[in-house]
């Protein structure tokens, strides 16, 4: 009995400690060289048409779903030399945002290091809009559920939608 009552312990020890917060990862990944802002704050600002939203995923990605407005730019693919099509006036609001906030701190740095001075990175990305049950849109700009789940590993922060890879 004794040796049964430590085993437990030990895997109740070992479980908990594996258990990670989307906090926890983004304190791993991240710098935090760039200011976050919450969903919540994003959706806000999304129904008044008052920011720029930037998606730093992949074309396939992108593809099968994204924030409604939110322009494409890609992570791989990324380029400065684009931004400036999309982007003329570097004091505009700009949301950058991946799956989970992680490749958009990135692109996000490469903006402000190219003058742009009102960059914020979305809280958890796409996945926790998603999760507030906030709409998303294909790549005909129709409602969906579906999300692209980036990895098996990155997908399991991803509590509503349909996940999809390809």
């Amino acid at each position: 009995m004794k040796y049964v009552l430590y085993l437990f312990f030990f895997l109740v020890s070992f479980t908990s400690v594996a258990q990670r917060t989307l906090q926890d990862v983004l304190q791993q990944y991240n710098t935090r060289s760039i200011p976050y802002i919450s969903v919540e704050e994003l959706r806000m600002l999304q129904m008044n048409d008052s920011v720029v939203i930037l998606d730093a995923r992949e074309k396939e990605e992108f593809d099968v779903s994204h924030l409604k407005s939110a322009k494409f730019v890609g992570f791989s693919t990324f380029s400065e030399e684009n931004i400036s099509e999309i982007l003329s006036d570097k004091n505009t609001p700009i949301v950058v945002y991946c799956s989970l906030g992680i490749r958009s701190e990135k692109i996000a740095e490469k903006l402000k290091k190219e003058g742009y001075t009102n960059v914020e990175n979305l809280y958890g990305g796409i996945f926790e809009w998603k999760n507030k049950e906030y709409p998303i849109v294909d790549k005909e700009e129709k409602k969906t559920d579906s999300i692209h789940g980036f990895s098996k590993n990155w997908s399991k922060w991803l509590h509503n939608g349909i996940i999809i890879f390809n």
